[in-house]
């Protein structure tokens, strides 16, 4: 019987050392370059998704119901209206305050408020307005209205809606119409004087605001400290894919560059940490009407301006009216008119 026996050749299987050592190397460096790229990936979303969150929040402010209405708060007989937004697009609802006059002030509210502006307060506005013989519209913007599909838009829109407001109101009566708006609705009136500025005879602007890429970052800055770059690029970015308009298309530049035909009386806080004071004194000297003008308070804060001086504010508002329209009338304050 013979015997057989097996001798490994040159093409053996078994690995060399060489082989033992580098695969389990090669394995771990496989290993940890996947774990990074998948925390690279979960950054990247997780960073993306922040600021798309951003984007759509932005675009759908939290609002709250009405509370009150004018017969209510303050004694005020008025009328509940609708009216369509210049563009068609949208139907607004309000209230209508007649006066004994054929001049009309329209409210302009802002950014995740309504007609209502409880901390502005509005309703002594329109009691003062009412005793000085003004027709007043308090209107909600297309946003506010929680069934409504409708976005906030920078006053892209809206300005839409507020020609709207003032077409209504010339339906109503030939008189000289005033706007009254806070914060966005202020940055709104001014676009809306640049389609229309022939059929608006004067502002009040408080605490204007508007919405271009430095105020957007400030306020993006009072809720998160984030870096302006990527956070800036990114929510301009997602702002149009998830709401279908673009804050490009707000025209700020113009907006704060332009003189426009009307007397505006710009009120402003130097405590508003969401709109600085000195984008409205930069509009101010743009401004060649002699009878507009320029009020700033010291330690003032956004939209908190009348609670800052009230007896001032209703005194200085009121003779800015009166001085524009047709027919002065003292303020009814018992306080001398000199400003």
């Amino acid at each position: 019987m013979s015997t057989t026996s097996l001798t490994p050749g040159t093409g053996s299987l078994q690995p060399t050392l060489e082989q033992v050592v580098t695969r389990p190397l090669l394995r771990k460096k496989r290993l940890v370059f996947t774990i990074l790229i998948s925390f690279l990936i979960l950054c990247t979303s997780l960073l993306l998704g922040f600021h798309a969150y951003i984007a759509w929040t932005l675009a759908r402010p939290h609002i709250d119901p009405l509370h009150s209405d004018p017969m209510r708060a303050v004694g005020l007989p008025y009328n509940d209206v609708t009216f369509p937004s210049l563009n068609g697009s949208s139907n607004l609802d309000g209230w209508f305050i007649p006066g004994k006059s054929d001049k009309t002030v329209i409210f302009s509210h802002g950014y995740g408020g309504n007609r209502e502006e409880l901390w502005v307060p509005i309703y002594n506005l329109a009691r003062e307005l009412h005793l000085q013989n003004y027709n007043v519209l308090m209107f909600d913007y297309g946003y506010v209205h929680p069934n409504s599909k409708r976005i906030m838009t920078g006053g892209i829109q809206e300005s839409q809606e507020l020609l709207g407001a003032i077409n209504y109101i010339k339906q109503l009566s030939s008189g000289p119409i005033y706007i009254w708006g806070f914060s966005m609705g202020a940055g709104t009136a001014l676009q809306t004087a640049l389609q229309s500025g022939n059929d608006i005879s004067g502002m009040i602007l408080d605490s204007t605001f508007l919405l271009n890429p430095d105020t957007l970052y400030h306020n993006m800055k009072q809720v998160v400290n984030v870096p302006k770059f990527p956070s800036l690029p990114l929510v301009r970015l997602f702002f149009p894919l998830l709401n279908g308009v673009s804050l490009q298309e707000v025209p700020y530049n113009k907006v704060t560059s332009t003189a426009y035909p009307m007397p505006i009386f710009f009120i402003h806080g130097t405590e508003d940490y969401k709109a600085p004071y000195g984008m409205v004194e930069d509009m101010f000297k743009q401004q060649k009407d002699s009878e507009s003008k320029l009020w700033i308070i010291p330690k003032a804060q956004h939209e908190l301006l009348y609670r800052a001086e009230p007896k001032t504010y209703m005194r200085r508002t009121m003779n800015f009216l009166n001085g524009i329209s047709s027919t002065p009338l003292q303020a009814n304050l018992g306080i001398p008119s000199s400003l």
